[in-house]
């Protein structure tokens, strides 16, 4: 008796796990067939023999429209010449072209006494410098190539002028002084030894 209810219950089960399985049927992936039924019948054309289909196979093209022609053609206009080129006598001359020109230029002249080259006279001063004059100079020309400087920003790098500014408690305080720093590290040294006298290495 046991064993007629044991096959029915494993029966019912099966018959259960059928039905469960018929409703979980693969992706259709926006087609009509699930991906077992698209193979089966790939399989299915691939294997069966019949005639070639040659007018299935050819694409058909709809018909292109007509090109519009304007109906009067002399009067087209011209078109524009490119503007970005160096063939535009308003193009802008690069400073690498420019230093070229003038070294050129500089080249060519350099038998006239009276041609003052503008290259040499770009960064000239009318007046000589002092000495204490260039030292300053060279000083501030120091400090702004290691960032030295704290009146305003000069780069986009630089952080914000209020950020660099110490704190008027700050200034006062000098810190702890090196003899109690040096104190402070031996009493630390002292305790951390006697917590581990007791292990050899």
């Amino acid at each position: 008796m046991t064993r007629n209810i044991r096959v029915r219950t494993g029966l019912l089960g099966l018959f259960g796990a059928s039905l469960l399985l018929t409703g979980c049927m693969g992706p259709t992936y926006g087609t009509d067939k699930t991906a077992g039924e698209q193979l089966v019948d790939d399989l299915g054309n691939a294997i069966m023999i019949q005639p070639g289909n040659d007018e299935a196979k050819k694409i058909r093209y709809q018909p292109r429209g007509k090109l519009v022609v304007p109906k009067d053609q002399t009067a087209l206009v011209t078109p524009q010449d490119s503007v970005a080129g160096k063939d535009n006598p308003q193009w802008l001359e690069s400073p690498e072209e420019m230093r070229e020109r003038l070294r050129t230029e500089a080249d060519e002249n350099s038998d006239d006494p009276h041609y003052r080259s503008p290259l040499i006279t770009q960064n000239a001063t009318s007046r000589k410098l002092s000495t204490a004059e260039q030292t300053e100079a060279y000083r501030e020309a120091r400090r702004l190539q290691m960032g030295a400087y704290s009146d305003k920003r000069r780069y986009l790098s630089d952080p914000p002028v209020e950020y660099r500014k110490i704190p008027e408690e700050a200034q006062a305080d000098l810190g702890e002084p090196e003899k109690q720093k040096e104190r402070r590290r031996k009493k630390e040294a002292k305790a951390a030894k006697q917590g581990s006298s007791w292990w050899p290495f």
